[in-house]
């Protein structure tokens, strides 16, 4: 029995139009979310199959595919609900994600800094990746990381709140190899309300977490 299942989009394929195309929206969930789901599975049952005959030969590239492929799942997962037909701007106060607002400044001087910062890490990943907006759990603090494929190069025990696709699966149909200008034009379908909820979340449970006895 699959473990894990495609997520539903939480708008229809038109509804980031134009700074996403129904096309790519179409074949990016269907596709290759849906890819990242089966991997996670199928691995599964080879890990559980290799554990039935005590057959090991093969467990370090299954361990690669099930963090390759349980990672996709994860930031794909987050990346639908992090954006929005009706976002954009930045977290504001009058809006209800103050709190949020107020981490980004502190973790990094302001907004405008922060904006940058994960504009360039997302724009600059080599090959294939993401930019990521995180929850450090250890200092309390918003880091930007940049993960190449879906799991390297991350900090244990962070949180992502907001990811940026930087695979040229999702946006090379539509912006060819320009892949700065649709980094660019992610700001303005940002679900500001989803990543603040994202952050509470993060803070409660990684205030909770037992990190050194």
């Amino acid at each position: 029995m699959a473990i894990y299942t495609l997520p539903e989009l939480p708008y229809d394929y038109a509804a980031l139009e134009p700074v996403i195309s129904p096309e790519i929206i179409e074949l990016h969930h269907d596709k290759h979310h849906a890819a990242y789901v089966k991997g996670a599975n199928d691995t599964l049952e080879q890990l559980a199959e290799a554990r039935d005959k005590d057959a090991w030969g093969s467990i370090n590239g299954l361990e690669k595919n099930l963090a390759f492929h349980l990672s996709g799942h994860i930031l794909h997962s987050i990346y639908w609900h992090n954006m929005t037909g009706d976002g954009g701007g930045e977290p504001l106060e009058k809006d209800g994600t103050g709190e949020l607002a107020d981490a980004i400044a502190e973790s990094f001087g302001s907004f405008a800094k922060f904006k940058t910062q994960l504009t360039k890490a997302s724009a600059t990943t080599q090959g294939s990746g993401w930019g990521v907006l995180a929850y450090e759990p250890i200092s309390g603090r918003l880091v930007v990381e940049q993960i190449y494929d879906h799991q390297g190069n991350v900090g244990q025990g962070s949180t992502p709140i907001l990811v940026f696709d930087a695979w040229e699966h999702a946006f090379y149909l539509q912006y060819k190899n320009q892949k700065v200008d649709f980094i660019e034009a992610m700001w303005r379908v940002v679900n500001w309300q989803d990543v603040a909820k994202r952050y509470l979340a993060a803070k409660q449970a990684g205030n909770n977490l037992i990190l050194a006895p």
